[in-house]
């Protein structure tokens, strides 16, 4: 009999940092990071590092300011982590996320990194509503990263919160 390979044990969700506004003419998905938001994303990956929250894979958005807050964890994590940019996590609903977790089988720790709202459901999903309203009774903020154990039987805990 061949053992199931497992999907990831370890689940980070992480919303793109703050952006700027699209240049007029601009389009949306090519909105960049404000200085505040270059800013939260190395607090974050650094913060992230000193937890030792570190990622086997991150499945980025390709949207510019989703790879620019992947940019930081790159750097911080300095070639230790398979990085994989996915054109349709761009407004994309909670299920695509969720079907990415689920097809990344044999990853110890995957990373998401993507847009709101889908983030938000998808920390929901996993972990309730209760503890999403509890943790994030605002919304999902820019450079938020939930870390999201799972604890078997598709069941998933929040271990930590940290924002930017």
């Amino acid at each position: 009999m061949t053992p199931s390979i497992q999907p990831p044990q370890r689940i980070y969700l992480l919303r793109h940092a703050k952006s700027g506004w699209a240049e007029p003419g601009g389009r949306d998905f090519d909105r960049s990071l404000s200085d505040a938001g270059f800013a939260e994303a190395e607090l974050l990956a650094e913060t992230a590092a000193d937890k030792q929250y570190r990622p086997d894979l991150v499945v980025c958005s390709t949207a510019k300011r989703c790879r620019q807050t992947a940019d930081a964890i790159n750097r911080v994590f300095s070639g230790l982590v398979e990085f994989r940019y996915v054109d349709a996590l761009y407004n994309a609903p909670a299920e695509a996320y969720l079907e990415i977790a689920d097809s990344t089988r044999g990853v110890e720790a995957l990373m998401l990194v993507g847009h709101n709202p889908a983030i938000e459901e998808v920390f929901a999903r996993l972990c309730g509503n209760d503890v999403m309203a509890r943790t994030v009774p605002e919304g999902y903020p820019t450079s938020g990263l939930a870390v999201i154990d799972a604890m078997g039987d598709e069941a998933y805990r929040l271990r930590d919160f940290l924002v930017g």
